[in-house]
């Protein structure tokens, strides 16, 4: 007769074995793959099916819906509609990778592609290098420290299209405060988005102003997590402040810096608001990014709903092929996320 104390393993009922336990209990053994995980971890699941779901309805079924208008040619002309009591059937056909293959071998995409990483890359390096800047300037002991903190978050707590319509109003020709400023200078009034280079430097200006708050905000808090004793004995040391930043704030902020240049990258690789909003593509179509012509294929002339949509897969891609990349990169630096 087993002890009282120990536990008796006793067939299971197909969950897996089961063990009797002090006071003649019995409970469920190892279950093994999936079915293990289910059990042990059940409570976990029910917790975030909500989001899943939420995210299957909200993100996943317009992925695939736009996978598949991709792949025909769907356009404003043949698409299944209502008029009235006239039901009109849809007439697009599927056309397998000829959309893809159409705007990859075109000059527009790799035009339009130069102009978005140029954008991006710019952007991000103004994000980083200032945002790094002012965290390390706020960090220190100053007068009126938060004061000035909430000053430089304020154009993150802006909407981007509020911001938007605020920028295209300093920069107009006419009667735009930046040019009366120039012009009270002895500066002559600059067409700021009727060039296109001016107009590409004004909308980084715009998107730079949105973000560094963004940066600095992260960048402060990777400032405040670096322990103090170790610039005390740099000090000791008789290290210089230079030698001091690039020897010890760089690298305690690598995790931090690697994260937020990589959503950084994203987000301004996809900011449609300023291009929108600011110089809508123009002039002509010199500042239109890849997301910006995305949307004037699907909503402007004749609605070509496949075209937008392979412009929108591509976009995909590119910005997982990217961050796959970065990820690859870090791993072989050691900084795994």
């Amino acid at each position: 007769m087993p002890d009282s104390g120990t536990s008796e393993r006793v067939p299971g009922s197909g969950l897996g074995s089961a063990e009797r336990v002090p006071g003649g209990r019995r409970v469920a053994g190892r279950a093994r793959g999936p079915r293990r995980a289910w059990l042990r971890h059940w409570y976990a699941w029910a917790m975030v099916a909500p989001v899943l779901i939420v995210m299957a309805v909200l993100i996943g079924w317009p992925l695939a819906r736009g996978v598949y208008l991709s792949l025909t040619d769907a356009t404003e002309a043949n698409v299944g509609r209502t008029i009235g009591v006239n039901v009109i059937p849809s007439r697009y056909e599927f056309v397998g990778l000829e959309n893809y293959l159409d705007i990859l071998g075109s000059g527009l995409f790799w035009a339009k592609l130069g102009w978005t990483v140029t954008w991006t890359v710019a952007c991000v390096a103004l994000h980083y290098g200032l945002g790094l800047g002012l965290a390390v300037l706020l960090h220190r002991k100053l007068r009126f420290r938060s004061v000035y903190r909430v000053l430089l978050i304020l154009p993150w707590a802006i909407p981007a299209f509020v911001a938007a319509f605020i920028w295209r109003y300093l920069y107009n020709s006419d009667y735009g405060v930046i040019n009366a400023m120039l012009e009270a200078a002895g500066i002559g009034a600059v067409g700021w988005l009727n060039d296109p280079f001016t107009a590409r430097i004004a909308v980084i200006a715009v998107n730079v102003w949105l973000g560094v708050p963004f940066m600095m905000v992260a960048m402060l808090g990777g400032l405040q997590s670096i322990p103090k004793e170790l610039y005390e004995a740099a000090e000791v040391d008789g290290a210089s402040p230079w030698q001091r930043f690039t020897n010890i704030t760089l690298p305690s902020l690598r995790a931090v810096s690697s994260t937020v240049i990589l959503l950084g990258t994203i987000w301004t690789f996809n900011m449609f608001p300023v291009i929108f909003l600011v110089t809508g593509g123009g002039p002509g179509s010199e500042t239109e990014i890849l997301v910006t012509y995305a949307f004037r294929e699907a909503f402007t002339g004749v609605r070509n709903y496949s075209g937008s949509a392979t412009w929108g897969v591509i976009i995909l891609l590119l910005l997982v092929l990217m961050a796959f990349g970065y990820r690859r990169a870090l791993r072989k630096t050691g900084e795994v996320w």
